[in-house]
């Protein structure tokens, strides 16, 4: 019996040392360390940009692992700016995003490949205007260590696209405008 407990224990043990290495971090985007951007093309001359000023989520990463990986995001959709206040009405109404709605959209990762060279393939679930749908964001990896105020932290970059009327959207842009491109700034505080 001692000696089963204490194999038991042993191997626990040995085992611990694997599942703590990677760690948890806050997404800072209390320090305007963080931006999630759109852009829609705009009757194919130009582009329509913007961003969601107000988003939270964390996220746990080894770098020895990064397979291991796992990202959880929120959005407030209603903070949806494209710094023009009429456009942004409408883009908040439900011909677009419906934020009164569906005030918040989400990401949930589901897989990570690692793609080598701290390049990353991130999949996992989106939710926007009441649909989810699987969702792959290129993301890389651009430097953690030390920060001034005694903290450490990891930053990526990353960016995605996705066909509107996927998310039932069908307010028809014109042919060149049936897609939205993300670009994301993520840097998170461990924890």
């Amino acid at each position: 019996m001692k000696k089963t407990l204490f194999a038991g224990l042993l191997g626990s043990a040995l085992l611990l040392p694997c599942a703590v290495n990677a760690a948890d971090y806050v997404i800072d985007t209390q320090g305007a360390h963080a931006s999630i951007n759109f852009r829609v093309n705009h009757l194919g001359y130009s582009f329509v940009v913007g961003r969601f000023n107000e988003f939270e989520g964390s996220f746990s990463f080894d770098k020895a692992n990064p397979a291991d990986a796992k990202v959880n995001v929120t959005i407030n959709t209603q903070s949806l700016d494209s710094n023009h206040a009429e456009r942004d009405k409408h883009l908040r109404s439900a011909d677009f995003i419906n934020a009164g709605k569906y005030p918040k959209a989400s990401f949930r990762s589901t897989k990570v490949e690692d793609k080598g060279n701290g390049e990353l393939a991130i999949t996992g679930d989106f939710t926007l205007n009441g649909v989810t749908k699987p969702l792959t964001i290129d993301a890389k990896a651009i430097g953690e260590g030390q920060d001034p105020w005694g903290g450490y932290r990891a930053g990526f970059i990353g960016s995605t696209e996705f066909a509107l009327k996927d998310y039932k959207i069908t307010t028809d842009l014109g042919p060149a405008s049936t897609h939205v491109k993300l670009d994301l700034v993520v840097e998170g505080v461990k924890q």
